[in-house]
């Protein structure tokens, strides 16, 4: 880590806050691209952290480029640019990549319009159908796309079984095991990847979320800046700073979502930087 990084103490507390005055103060980092990620970075549910707003305005008004990361799939990315917007963070979907648009693409690439079953809730399935696949109910099925899914039931893992069983094969949008919300975490994809591989005694070929380098070419895509020139943030060491680490991008860890300080962990990932929140990238 730098040795200017600042750590917050392992019982630090952040404030949530909306609406706070606008101040754009200076970018302490030389980095020409950000890929910010959202749930525990940004925001957390529907309140955004301290200072992020301020930190997105000094890096813009600084000619930075920008683009938000996440492995959540549970809204479309004008879902999520139209949420960080009326959080006061003004954002475009072309702006936003989430794994459901980055598995949809890499499907598209290996089987376009396979005949899909999808563990996933709307916004994913709008996803798949927008990309010409065929969502079907049934177990016949080439392929069995596994996201976060909070509706995830026992007739949908029976129906992968089945699917499974005829042949069809899995692919998946992200691991991280649980999802960080206001006073605490849920449970994410690992739980349905988890459960699928189990009873079908399979494993999923691909998941292309964070940190897999499928995201990470889409995302610098969008940025338009090459990794050797980008720094990923964000509050996960097993997903942001690992994906970071391993594909030559610089990494900030923010200890305002699901990693706190004092974690054992945070040494041995070796990000670049340690900050509190998000707020800290500006001085």
């Amino acid at each position: 880590m730098s040795g200017g990084a600042a750590v917050a103490p392992p019982d630090v507390k952040l404030t949530l806050v909306e609406n706070s005055p606008p101040r754009v103060g200076t970018v302490r980092f030389p980095y020409r691209g950000w890929l910010i990620d959202l749930d525990g970075t940004v925001y957390l549910g529907e309140r955004l952290l301290p200072g992020a707003r301020e930190a997105v305005a000094a890096l813009r008004a600084a000619g930075r480029r920008v683009a938000f990361l996440s492995n959540k799939p549970l809204q479309t990315r004008a879902d999520y640019a139209d949420k960080l917007t009326r959080l006061g963070v003004p954002a475009s979907a072309d702006e936003v990549v989430n794994s459901s648009l980055v598995l949809a693409r890499h499907l598209r690439d290996l089987d376009p319009g396979a005949p899909v079953f999808v563990i996933g809730e709307p916004p994913m399935i709008a996803e798949m159908r927008a990309h010409g696949f065929e969502v079907r109910d049934d177990a016949r099925v080439r392929w069995v796309a596994i996201a976060f899914d909070r509706t995830f039931s026992y007739a949908k893992l029976d129906t992968a079984l089945q699917a499974v069983k005829r042949g069809a094969r899995l692919i998946a949008t992200n691991p991280d095991r649980t999802c960080p919300v206001e006073g605490g975490e849920i449970p994410d994809c690992a739980g349905m990847i988890a459960a699928v591989e189990a009873v079908t005694d399979r494993r999923v070929e691909a998941i292309v979320g964070k940190p897999s380098p499928i995201i990470l070419e889409v995302a610098l895509r969008v940025l338009g800046v090459p990794a050797a020139d980008t720094v990923i943030v964000g509050d996960r060491l097993e997903t942001d700073i690992a994906m970071g680490r391993r594909s030559g991008l610089r990494t900030i860890l923010v200890l305002s979502g699901v990693t706190r300080g004092g974690d054992p962990r945070i040494a041995e990932a070796a990000p670049d930087h340690v900050l509190g929140s998000i707020a800290e990238i500006i001085g």
